[in-house]
């Protein structure tokens, strides 16, 4: 059956209407951003930089399979001799959140050994989410008073952007593990 022209653009005219308002109501859904020129403390800046990064890492940890966290790339495949697996990526951020995002008021514990002791995928996933957590509430205290005030390991500030840069690094290890197994990284995903 073929419709006649006046039904067509009748019928064009209302998807086109349609889309544009289904359109129009997801990005009414999203909040707005600040206007230029609107000040923005150091805590906010901070943590939408680590928002977007945790969304990214703790999804590549969990898109590679358990049977998978002890591979690492082989020899053959390059210079790769002694490099961590990818469990051990996990762990060792989760690890350096530990001492990036610590209360720079309280003594750093040594807690090498617990992180040791991690052994399956769901155990090493929770103390990477863990540490995130930790991580917010380190960066919810920065305060425009307190950024660049030097602590024992350095500006509250300055600590906060090295363990934020230090998830970039190790993300971009990890995607490269996630596609020598096949896996396209969630965030790369369509």
């Amino acid at each position: 059956m073929h419709l006649s022209s006046p039904v067509s653009s009748i019928l064009g005219c209302c998807l086109l209407a349609a889309t544009s308002t289904y359109a129009f109501a997801q990005d009414a859904a999203k909040p707005a951003p600040p206007a230029p020129g609107t000040l923005m403390s150091p805590s906010q800046t901070y943590d939408k930089l680590l928002s977007g990064m945790e969304k990214e890492f703790v999804d590549a940890a969990e898109a590679m399979p358990a049977e998978k966290y002890d591979f690492a790339p082989p020899v053959t495949a390059g210079e790769f001799k002694g490099v961590r697996t990818f469990g051990e990526q996990v762990k060792h951020v989760a690890e350096a959140n530990a001492y990036f995002f610590h209360d720079p008021t309280a003594p750093l514990v040594d807690d090498r050994a617990d992180y040791a002791k991690l052994k399956t995928k769901a155990e090493i996933v929770q103390k990477l989410k863990d540490s995130f957590a930790m991580a917010h509430a380190y960066i919810a205290s920065i305060t425009p008073e307190n950024a660049f005030v030097m602590t024992k390991t350095g500006t509250r500030a300055g600590m906060a952007a090295f363990g934020i840069a230090h998830l970039m690094d190790h993300y971009g290890q990890m995607v490269e593990y996630l596609r020598m197994n096949g896996i396209v990284p969630p965030a790369s995903r369509g």
